[in-house]
């Protein structure tokens, strides 16, 4: 019986993407857990592996197709020994669907919506368990009986995040809310109608004024799209706050120094963006109510330091994750941030690598910046803006005049969720952290 190949969700958010490239052919043999496909989201290209065995009867929907909707017939697989004209009937209705994806891209993409709904599981007493390789991975790991779980990808294919969530002490009460939260933490969402999103002044004012003018039309591409819609929902709909410090890092800048010299035979060096981190982690767990983010209709406190950190790529950013932050070291912190950086710069970041956190870094300090304001990224609570470390002259501790390093902190706060006092007491614990580097040891 041929089987329709949808279109697959790759993130919680993801409501659908560009068929970027096509690594089989009809007529193909295929096996499960084979590429079949690269797919983009407007932050990351990725894989797509084949679930079932069989052979490419029918390819539905071209390479470089964009705005595919999640769960979109895109290809056919035929049994063994089964005639291509089985896959002729699929192929009419993939069509329309097509069609009318590609009128939604025209338009400038789709809302947000959450995951597809669950499909039926797959039969249990001896029936074939269909799962990805990632699930199968985590339930062999964790002692799972995968036929037990119900799957909620397509066909009912169990994914990792229904592996997960059978876990022992995995939080099912709170499952809701906390989808809800992923949902609003994804960096990259598809991206709001053309129509429904606030874009100030309309296209056709802006040509007319521009009419006798020199100039290039530089279409938005789905980073561009997505950034400009939440930012524009973030200073909307978020009450931000702002507080300020100042930090000394001359001792900390010593510290540095010291453990650099000690590291060097291992490849190892030390930013003094990696003393942010760990400093606003250590924070987190100190003032454990700032580590919270908005979920809607209800605030979620998290447990460990998952910090996201800003990273400028070729335009736009990405903020991948850096997670349980509080209890990596320096030099490990230092080493996955850099890992992260360096893929997020060729989008090669998987979804779960820049979505959540209930906290974020942006540093324009080493750009020359002295200081700005940054804008919360929902759901999280806050985000600290730092600025560059300048020589300055202080007041010293004796009451002489001196000169020491100086770097200036904005802390954007989410107001629903942090008050003023509870972010004051935040940035006096990473500032605290900061300029006595030597706890970050501890």
């Amino acid at each position: 019986m041929a089987t329709e190949i949808l279109m697959p969700a790759l993130s919680p958010t993801m409501e659908e993407g560009t068929l970027a490239k096509w690594l089989v052919k009809e007529g193909d043999a295929v096996k499960s857990g084979q590429i079949l496909a690269e797919i983009e989201t407007d932050k990351a290209t990725m894989e797509f592996e084949a679930v079932d065995e069989g052979v490419v009867g029918r390819i539905l929907v071209a390479e470089g197709t964009a705005g595919v909707k999640v769960n979109t017939p895109i290809a056919v697989l035929l049994e063994e020994g089964e005639d291509a004209s089985a896959a002729a009937a699929p192929k009419a209705s993939a069509a329309a669907s097509s069609s009318a994806s590609s009128a939604v891209a025209a338009s400038g993409g789709s809302s947000v919506a959450p995951a597809p709904a669950a499909a039926p599981a797959p039969a249990a007493g001896g029936a074939r368990v269909f799962a990805s390789p990632l699930a199968r991975r985590i339930a062999k790991e964790r002692g799972l009986d995968l036929s037990a779980l119900k799957g909620s990808g397509p066909h009912g294919r169990i994914v990792r995040a229904d592996v997960e969530a059978a876990l022992p002490g995995a939080a099912k009460p709170e499952a809701a809310p906390v989808a809800e939260a992923a949902k609003a933490a994804a960096p990259a969402p598809a991206p709001a109608p053309a129509a429904a999103m606030p874009t100030g002044m309309a296209a056709e004012t802006v040509l007319k004024m521009y009419a006798d003018r020199a100039y290039e039309e530089m279409p938005l591409d789905g980073m561009r799209r997505t950034i400009a819609a939440r930012l524009t929902e973030a200073k909307q709909t978020i009450p931000h706050f702002y507080l300020r410090r100042e930090v000394r890092l001359d001792a900390l800048m010593a510290f540095r120094e010291q453990l650099n010299r000690q590291l060097e035979g291992r490849g190892v060096k030390l930013s003094v963006n990696d003393f942010i981190i760990k400093a606003c982690a250590m924070a987190l767990q100190a003032v454990p109510n700032a580590n919270a983010v908005w979920a809607g209709d209800r605030m979620l406190r998290l447990k460990p330091s998952d910090v996201a950190v800003a990273v400028a790529v070729e335009g736009g950013l990405f903020t991948p994750v850096l997670r349980d932050a509080e209890k990596k070291s320096l030099s490990a912190l230092s080493a996955e941030m850099k890992d992260l950086a360096a893929r997020a710069k060729t989008k090669k970041l998987a979804p779960h690598e820049y979505q959540g956190g209930s906290f974020a870094i942006s540093n324009l300090g080493m750009m020359g910046i002295e200081n700005f304001d940054a804008v919360i990224n929902p759901p999280h609570g806050s985000i600290l803006a730092v600025g560059a470390g300048i020589k300055k002259p202080v007041v010293m501790a004796d009451g002489t005049i001196g000169v020491a390093t100086v770097m200036s902190m904005t802390l954007s706060v989410d107001h629903r969720v942090i008050d003023g006092a509870l972010g004051a007491e935040f940035l006096k614990a990473v500032i605290e952290a900061l300029e006595n580097p030597m706890v970050m040891l501890a």
